[in-house]
């Protein structure tokens, strides 16, 4: 950490605050903004009785959205996951013309409204549409069905894989996949046993986000989606909707069960970057 001397010779004066101070800043950064929402939500569930939340959150109607919401998020991470690292590969390793237009192109789903962003896609892929009307007709319906949703989540999430990804390709030492071709390693062992690992814990934080932003996404697919219940309903939606019924309890019974689940398996992604991580300490 910089230090200041002072003229003295005395003891030296630190530029930034103290340990203490800055520690307690960020608790109650941290209590405000994270801790204090999501107690006020746990306490607002155990209003409900046992059989009142179980009804909330177990009804047939809610599981099929927890269904469509986890899945078609689980897929979408899945598909970026590839779909971002081939992207970071491009922009990375090749140079052609256009090439500060894509890079650029990657971060429009941020700047996007996500409202915006599912009318384009449901314009686009709705049955008139430009995409749609040429799909329609061999039986492929692709809005207003899970199979859109799962586009605008994939749409969303694209960029949470590349700009994890791309400094870290950017950063993977060339001499290393020098060395691994001189001794006779062909372009895919090369990847495989060189470069992947070095980017696998990049890979996983970008999947990370990009899951977990999908499953709390709703501008872009309420449009898409259709929402029709046991379908094409997504559990934000089953959210918005006990809200609008004055069903406080039940919403925040809803959004805990998505809270538990999205926490348990960010969990098991940061374990798995952790030991990726560890593996790779120790194979150095």
């Amino acid at each position: 950490m910089p230090v200041l001397r002072s003229s003295a010779g005395g003891r030296a004066k630190r530029v930034l605050p103290g340990f203490n101070l800055t520690l307690g800043y960020a608790l109650f950064y941290l209590c405000l903004i994270v801790l204090i929402p999501l107690s006020a939500l746990v306490f607002k569930t155990f209003t409900l009785s046992w059989d009142q939340f179980w009804t909330a959150v177990a009804s047939p109607r809610v599981l099929a959205s927890y269904r469509l919401t986890f899945g078609a998020s689980l897929i979408a991470a899945i598909v970026n996951l590839f779909g971002g690292l081939l992207v970071a590969w491009v922009l990375v390793r090749y140079n052609f013309p256009g090439k500060r237009i894509v890079d650029a192109l990657v971060d429009l789903p941020f700047a996007l409204p996500t409202a915006v962003a599912g009318i384009s896609l449901t314009a686009l892929l709705a049955g008139n549409g430009w995409v749609g009307q040429f799909l329609e007709p061999h039986g492929i319906k692709v809005a207003f069905t899970p199979a859109g949703v799962v586009i605008a989540l994939i749409f969303i999430g694209l960029p949470f894989v590349v700009r994890t990804v791309q400094p870290v390709l950017e950063d993977t030492e060339k001499e290393l996949e020098e060395a691994a071709t001189s001794l006779g390693a062909t372009r895919w062992q090369t990847f495989r046993l060189v470069i992947l690992p070095s980017i696998t814990p990049a890979l996983l934080t970008g999947f990370a986000m990009a899951f977990a932003r999908a499953i709390g996404e709703y501008g872009s697919v309420i449009f898409i989606a259709g929402n029709m219940p046991m379908i094409s309903e997504i559990t934000p939606l089953i959210i918005i909707s006990k809200l609008e019924q004055y069903d406080f309890a039940g919403a925040t019974a809803v959004a805990l069960v998505m809270l538990l689940i999205s926490f348990v398996m960010l969990l098991v992604i940061n374990a798995l970057q952790g030991w990726q991580r560890k593996r790779s300490g120790a194979s150095s």
